[in-house]
């Protein structure tokens, strides 16, 4: 049964808006067309400007834009970064047993299902009261919302968090396929990559291949291959392609330990142990703690110290007003934003050492840490091993024969793979990558993950009896 803390939330559950589990079989073709739906109401909704945000507002915070599929001033400004923040904090209480929740029972789960919802849904106005109060919709001339205008902004992110919620458990209740969340963080860095390359005021072909050749400047042509670390650049265009090539080899790389069925005899099988073993998640956790830093801090300098005069919040972050962005100019703000391209890196060296030291550094820390976390250390594995009936050839047939074996390789495994998806993020955006280089890495993974289960759903479709074996 599921611990106290869970049990709290079974009177909210009956009044939590929730999607019905299909109760049929969802055939290929029908799932398509709602995850099809989901997106393009998605797409939508990130187009449509927030009713009473003046003009001049702020422009977005790149930061949070990637890894939240988020727009400024639009109905997904706050984007997935509720729901995401909700669950892993809860994954983390229950991972560390601060949390009894046993996710084998129905019961557990859907109270853990009702405890994201709530934590998604106070988050959301955590997080929209924040940006009101911190002066996020303020014009640099020092224009705001009125009293009226924030509560009906504050209600449109209310409401447009929970839609986003309730689409993503759609796609996750088997009406769709994957996640809602993944398949709105692949449209995001999809989008974002396109308008870096075709906008017509500042695209690399479209925008910037014009102004080259009409250009009479000696300098026009050096602007357009390596940037000025605010427009697109040819040298990001084929660091891009290099990127995803890069990641996609690097997923597929991995050490394969031999096992045999104690059952069984002669039959063989493998366990691999990739080289990104917690895959992107380091990078995520290190990317949402930058993310927030960069928000308070701002949202602090905002309220306290626009003249970057108080010294205790210039540690946090100093800013000034570039164009019409806030642009962090000093503080830890400074050094956990990444370096616009090659110009800006060589503009600004310690900036870009300081950002990729913290960077590599946080993502050993929580690759670390969501090793344990997470179930996936040695000796939870090879409990999980041996409990399936599995073995080492050569070695007893116990979890401490196993334990040890893997203990040569998943710890090991697992810093270096936080150190390469550390320096993978971090440099690609030194080259000015489009969509960014966390963009990049979390939609080379989704898009893995989407290839295996549509090509999982098509062969069941095709062939029912694969059903059975895949426990469908």
């Amino acid at each position: 049964m599921a611990g106290r803390f869970l049990n709290l939330f079974k009177p909210v559950a009956r009044v939590l808006p929730e999607i019905k589990a299909p109760e049929r079989r969802v055939r290929f073709n029908e799932k398509l067309f709602w995850t099809a739906l989901v997106l393009i109401i998605y797409l939508i909704m990130s187009e449509i400007w927030l009713v009473g945000i003046p003009p001049g507002t702020r422009q977005e915070l790149a930061p949070l834009a990637i890894i939240f599929a988020s727009a400024r001033g639009k109905l997904t400004e706050l984007g997935i970064g509720p729901i995401v923040t909700a669950g892993l904090v809860l994954q983390l209480l229950v991972g560390s047993q601060m949390i009894d929740c046993d996710m084998s029972k129905p019961d557990d789960r859907s109270l853990f299902t009702s405890a994201n919802k709530v934590f998604a849904i106070l988050l959301t106005g955590v997080q929209a009261a924040a940006y009101i109060i911190g002066g996020m919709y303020n014009t640099p001339e020092g224009g705001g919302l009125t009293g009226t205008t924030s509560i009906l902004v504050f209600l449109q992110l209310i409401a447009s968090g929970v839609i986003i919620m309730l689409m993503d458990e759609l796609v996750q209740k088997g009406w769709g396929f994957g996640s809602g969340i993944s398949l709105f963080i692949m449209a995001g860095v999809a989008q974002h990559i396109f308008w870096q390359m075709f906008n017509p005021s500042t695209g690399l072909f479209v925008g910037g291949l014009t102004a080259l050749l009409t250009s009479t400047s000696s300098n026009a042509l050096n602007t357009w291959i390596v940037g000025t670390g605010t427009y697109p650049s040819l040298v990001g265009f084929i660091a891009t392609i290099i990127a995803f090539l890069i990641i996609i080899y690097m997923e597929g790389v991995r050490v394969e330990l031999p096992l045999s069925y104690a059952g069984y005899r002669g039959f063989r099988s493998r366990y691999p142990i990739k080289l990104l073993y917690v895959s992107n998640l380091p990078v995520i956790f290190a990317f949402a703690l930058f993310a927030n830093v960069y928000l308070f801090s701002q949202i602090f300098w905002g309220l306290y110290n626009p003249h970057n005069s108080n010294f205790w919040f210039n540690l946090l972050g100093q800013f000034q007003i570039v164009g019409n962005t806030p642009t962090p100019i000093g503080g830890l703000a400074y050094y956990v934003t990444a370096p616009h391209g090659i110009t800006d890196v060589t503009a600004h060296p310690d900036k870009a050492f300081g950002y990729l030291g913290i960077l590599v550094v946080f993502c050993i820390i929580f690759s670390l840490t969501w090793l344990e976390v997470g179930g996936l250390g040695p000796s939870t594995v090879a409990k999980q091993l041996v409990d399936s009936g599995m073995q080492i050839p050569g070695y007893r047939r116990s979890d401490k024969a196993v334990e040890s074996i893997l203990k040569r390789y998943i710890p090991t495994v697992t810093v270096l793979g936080g150190v390469i998806v550390g320096l993978l993020a971090g440099i690609t955006d030194f080259f000015g990558v489009f969509g960014s280089g966390m963009g990049i890495l979390l939609s080379v993974g989704i898009i893995y993950q989407y290839y295996e289960i549509l090509m999982q759903e098509r062969a069941t479709e095709m062939f029912p009896a694969f059903r059975r074996i895949l426990g469908e």
